[in-house]
């Protein structure tokens, strides 16, 4: 019996894997959906479109489902229709929560997302009722092999970032918004793709959680990142590592 149990339990996490491999496919199809619609079915001449893509790539989605959802996207009349739509929110222990969607019934969405708030300790508020605590910024992240600490520097400077941080693993570039794509085609033709590359939600504070707090806050996240709908979630949570150890044994 306890070969069979872990075989099964081998098996749930394959299944496990695999519908978040699903989902995260299903995602990025929907940026590329929207950031082809919103420009030229070209990377080449939609930035928006080329970090979909890179983001595609990197989550080793083949190239042929990438090209057939540009060209749908591009066609007249075909596929679904998405809009762009930011949730804001209260999570346990007042942690700040921040979930962008890209949906097709807004209804569904918004029903879903303030179920998941209110079942898991938290409340949606407001458009702008929380982001006030979050810095938008771009950024783009290069493993250290890429370069030197000061070449990665220098180059930044010289596109236009705000910052680099350099460590032992990682080359991290943030900028302004309105600044993104510049600098990421800047940082890539000197330094080629990035490891990742896009527009966040930084949090200027944040809420350091005990273990049930924590473990509160980590459901609610989850459940968020499962929908469908849901691109990206942000929140201003620190969980000390005692903690995680703690909730991960």
């Amino acid at each position: 019996m306890a070969g069979h149990s872990q075989f099964k339990n081998i098996m749930h996490r394959k299944g496990a894997q695999d519908a978040r491999r699903a989902r995260q496919f299903a995602k990025i199809i929907r940026e590329i959906t929207v950031s082809a619609r919103q420009g030229l079915p070209d990377p080449g001449s939609n930035p928006r479109l080329r970090a979909a893509v890179t983001a595609a790539r990197q989550a080793n989605m083949p190239k042929d489902t990438v090209d057939r959802a540009i060209k749908k996207a591009a066609g007249s009349g075909g596929g679904d229709d998405y809009a762009e739509v930011r949730y804001e929110g209260y999570g346990p222990a007042g942690v700040a929560v921040i979930v962008e969607a890209l949906t097709d019934n807004r209804n569904r969405t918004a029903s879903d997302i303030r179920s998941a708030f209110s079942k898991h300790g938290g409340a949606l508020g407001e458009t702008n009722s929380v982001s006030f605590m979050f810095n938008r910024m771009g950024a783009i992240r290069y493993p250290a092999a890429a370069g030197s600490a000061d070449d990665m520097l220098e180059a930044a400077i010289e596109a236009g970032a705000d910052n680099a941080e350099s460590d032992a693993e990682w080359h991290e570039v943030t900028c302004a918004v309105e600044d993104f794509f510049a600098v990421r085609d800047a940082l890539e033709a000197r330094f080629g793709a990035p490891d990742s590359a896009r527009l966040d939600w930084r949090p200027t504070t944040s809420v350091t959680l005990d273990e049930d707090r924590a473990g509160s806050l980590l459901k609610l996240l989850d459940v968020l990142e499962d929908n469908d709908d849901v691109q990206n979630v942000y929140a201003n949570f620190d969980i000390p590592d005692s903690v995680m150890q703690r909730l991960s044994a």
